[in-house]
């Protein structure tokens, strides 16, 4: 049988009643932005991640631009995070007008070292921007000591994490400010591009909410210069509606990482590693493997759907050579981009498919390909 990535058809035919008619009602009434179902999933984010306010942008990348702004960074000022991770995260922080600086990340966790951070601080440096990479947080308490020795502001990159925890804080709920993406494969993933912003500081929640909608707080009425992003409410209402099902749906995915852990056993392959006091999401199921290149065109032969997360680390990216980092400035990094490999992960995912994957996998091995 063939297995894709994901499976959002499946999904949407559970949800299709009460998503086709909160859409109708959207049309019928023509209220499209910052409306009701808007304020109804900030204050469930909020909720969840037991921060004071939620503002709703339109997109992850947004989420982070947002809240990079609000730090008023100055030419040259310096945001710590990894290179082993999603563009936009420091993306984001160029477009505000910072810096990233870059510090390599752990073999097993794949997540940037809080033991790593102090040697790159500056003082320059504004904030630290942990990522909680493919659903698994960092250690809050570590990145949280770093901050306030070093009077330090922390920006969560949850994009890929809503509903993780470390111990009893839930992704979202340590930084000063917290990003969330829903774009569609996310695991709350919506029908388009959205986001969300958490704090707990009123100047900075005001500072997102007033630039998200070009730095006004009343319409035509500029105090900063900010950004047209909002969230719109047809994002929202399916967002509203797919949250109810959000922690159901991540246990099924940790259900189906403990599957492939035991399907792979006896395999080269090296499985997720979930860090003690992690409960980790699964947004992605990363192994590292050898022959890598060789058991993806296996896999594809196949009809298994399988991906690189992320095949050049952001330090090597051309746009950021300006950094001035070279081959070998994060040695970590650049090995995990070159053996790592996502397979097929879905709360839909079945049983007999998460079997097959295991099968041709175990196959190319079994076959010469170790």
């Amino acid at each position: 049988m063939s297995v894709g990535m994901l499976n959002l058809q499946a999904q949407f035919r559970t949800l299709r009643d009460e998503v086709m008619a909160e859409i109708t009602q959207i049309f019928e009434t023509q209220s499209f932005i910052l409306g009701s179902r808007g304020k109804g999933l900030e204050e469930s984010m909020a909720k969840l991640s037991g921060m004071k306010y939620g503002i709703g942008v339109s997109s992850g990348t947004d989420a982070l631009l947002l809240s990079v702004m609000a730090l008023k960074p100055k030419p040259g000022d310096e945001v710590i995070t990894t290179p082993y991770t999603f563009f936009a995260t420091a993306s984001s922080i160029v477009r505000a007008g910072a810096r990233p600086v870059f510090v390599d990340v752990d073999d097993q966790t794949f997540n940037a070292r809080a033991d790593l951070l102090e040697a790159a601080i500056s003082p320059r440096t504004r904030a630290l921007m942990p990522v909680h990479l493919f659903g698994q947080m960092v250690d809050p308490a570590k990145w949280l000591a770093v901050a306030k020795k070093h009077n330090l502001l922390i920006i969560e990159d949850a994009a890929q994490a809503v509903g993780a925890k470390f111990n009893d804080t839930v992704a979202g709920g340590f930084g000063d400010l917290n990003c969330f993406s829903f774009y569609p494969t996310k695991n709350l993933g919506g029908a388009g591009d959205g986001g969300m912003v958490l704090a707990n500081d009123d100047a900075l929640a005001h500072d997102v909410r007033i630039n998200r909608v070009h730095g006004g707080k009343d319409r035509y009425f500029h105090d900063q210069i900010g950004i047209c992003g909002r969230l719109d409410e047809i994002q929202a209402a399916v967002l509203l509606i797919k949250f109810k099902y959000l922690d159901q749906w991540n246990h099924r995915r940790r259900a189906i990482a403990a599957l492939y852990n035991q399907g792979l056993q006896g395999t080269p392959a090296i499985t997720p590693f979930e860090a003690p006091g992690a409960w980790h999401t699964y947004h992605q199921y990363v192994l590292r493997v050898p022959k890598r290149d060789e058991l993806m065109e296996h896999l594809k032969t196949k009809g298994i759907g399988n991906m690189i997360y992320y095949p050049v680390p952001l330090h090597l990216q051309k746009c950021f050579d300006f950094l001035g980092y070279k081959e070998g400035s994060f040695p970590v990094s650049e090995r995990l981009a070159k053996e790592t490999v996502a397979l097929p992960m879905s709360s839909e995912l079945t049983d007999a498919e998460v079997a097959e994957v295991c099968e041709a996998i175990r196959g190319f091995y079994g076959n010469g390909g170790a």
